[in-house]
């Protein structure tokens, strides 16, 4: 079992920044891929970032390459989601998520395949 809280979420204009964090309690965190997705008012949730266990390969969606980086320290027991210039479309309620080490590549997108959730941080981006 993995207790996962994620944080950090809030108000912030476009072009800000910032930086959510997901603390996980339980299991070994480094038994575990990390993923980041997003659900907005009236949407499916839908995938932001992965990373491999021990942090050696990131995924991300086309959306929010380039803007978003996802990193994690095995050590503190705690993945993170840095989000740079920030537009309207990212407002949403941000989930962190644990899925087993041995995901395969194309996996990590899905939903499905993680078996823990946090609760849910709130974004929201003003135009």
């Amino acid at each position: 079992q993995v207790q996962l809280v994620d944080a950090g979420g809030g108000l912030v204009q476009t072009g800000g920044s910032l930086k959510l964090s997901c603390a996980a309690s339980g299991r070994t965190f480094s038994s575990y891929a990390m993923g980041w997705f997003r659900q907005a008012p009236g949407k499916e949730r839908e995938f932001v970032a992965a990373i491999t266990w021990n942090g050696g390969r990131t995924y991300y969606a086309d959306s929010v390459k380039g803007r978003f980086t996802i990193s994690r320290d095995n050590a503190k027991n705690t993945a993170y989601l840095q989000m740079s210039s920030l537009k309207p479309e990212d407002t949403a309620v941000y989930y962190c998520a644990a899925a087993y080490a041995d995901l395969a590549a194309t996996y990590y997108p899905l939903a499905n395949e993680y078996k823990y959730w946090g609760q849910g941080t709130q974004v929201t981006v003003s135009s």
